[in-house]
């Protein structure tokens, strides 16, 4: 803790020092040479070595308690947080079988990725339509004196921040926007995506913690405007629909009217080049199948 130019106290982020321990093997063996010997000095005390042998044989089992006090071992991608008398020594990050000081308190913090699967939030976008949206995070210890030390439960801390950062991720996206081509929830995978990882990544800095990943699992209109809105999706895929069928029909036309000029095949005038063009416009676009006329007359009649 140090004190700002204002005389405010201000907050000094911990720093993780790696540290090697001794092997624990040799320790091992000295131990049970210490509980050895104080079995050893109350056998020959019962068997009238005298009462004295009994103060060197509680020696040696306190002595024997302590060492085995030391002992820990390490799996993969686990560490070990050292802390003597409320003072941070160190941590070790080795897999392994080790003794250190009897009276350090070891904090065993994990190393391996944690998967965060949220529950779903009902917020409000861009727009202010209520949405439910849920995300997966991926995150995993990278200083172990920060997680220790810097936040009351770093696991907690994660899991509120995640749920914090999803809501306001949520809120600067619009769901869809299919007319404006902006990112959106719904079409912007990647982008929002990353936008949530840097989002977590700034919340959760001052804990040690390194986001891996972090994508939306679960986006849909809130129940009580989704039908609306589907009822909106479906009028916005029809008229696209209609749209593409229209400008498919004008080249259609265009090209047919092109090729029975350029060909000869027949010769008509204005009225009856848009008496065609109406009539194959409503065959290209209409929805139900079309029955032909045979006219068996002339062309004007």
């Amino acid at each position: 803790m140090s004190t700002s130019s204002a005389g405010q106290p201000t907050h000094t982020p911990s720093r993780e020092i790696t540290r090697d321990a001794t092997s624990g093997w040799f320790a091992l063996f000295l131990n049970i040479l210490l509980f050895l010997g104080a079995i050893a000095s109350v056998w020959t005390a019962i068997r009238g070595g005298g009462p004295w042998l009994l103060v060197p044989a509680m020696l040696l089992l306190i002595a024997a308690i302590l060492v085995a006090a030391g002992f820990f071992a390490l799996q993969p991608n686990e560490s070990a947080v050292l802390v003597l008398f409320g003072a941070y020594k160190g941590t070790v990050r080795t897999s392994g079988f080790y003794f250190t000081n009897p009276f350090y308190r070891k904090i065993r913090v994990s190393l391996r990725a944690h998967n965060l699967n949220g529950e779903k939030l009902k917020v409000n976008d861009k727009r202010g339509n209520p949405i439910e949206i849920a995300a997966v995070v991926v995150w995993r210890v990278r200083d172990t004196a920060q997680a220790c030390f810097d936040v009351e439960s770093y696991v907690d801390y994660v899991r509120i921040q995640s749920e914090s950062a999803v809501r306001h991720i949520a809120s600067s996206y619009v769901y869809d926007d299919p007319d404006h081509g902006e990112i959106t929830l719904r079409g912007g995978g990647d982008e929002v995506s990353a936008a949530l990882a840097r989002e977590l990544q700034d919340r959760l800095s001052k804990t040690g913690v390194e986001v891996e990943d972090a994508r939306l699992t679960h986006l849909a209109y809130a129940p009580e405007i989704a039908q609306a809105m589907l009822r909106r999706q479906q009028a916005e895929a029809v008229i696209a629909a209609r749209q593409k069928i229209v400008l498919g029909a004008v080249s259609m036309v265009e090209t047919a009217l092109r090729e029975l000029s350029e060909k000869g095949v027949v010769n008509l005038d204005e009225e009856r080049k848009a008496s065609m063009v109406s009539n194959l416009l409503v065959v290209l676009c209409g929805e139900s199948e079309v029955h032909p006329v045979v006219n068996t007359g002339t062309l004007y009649s």
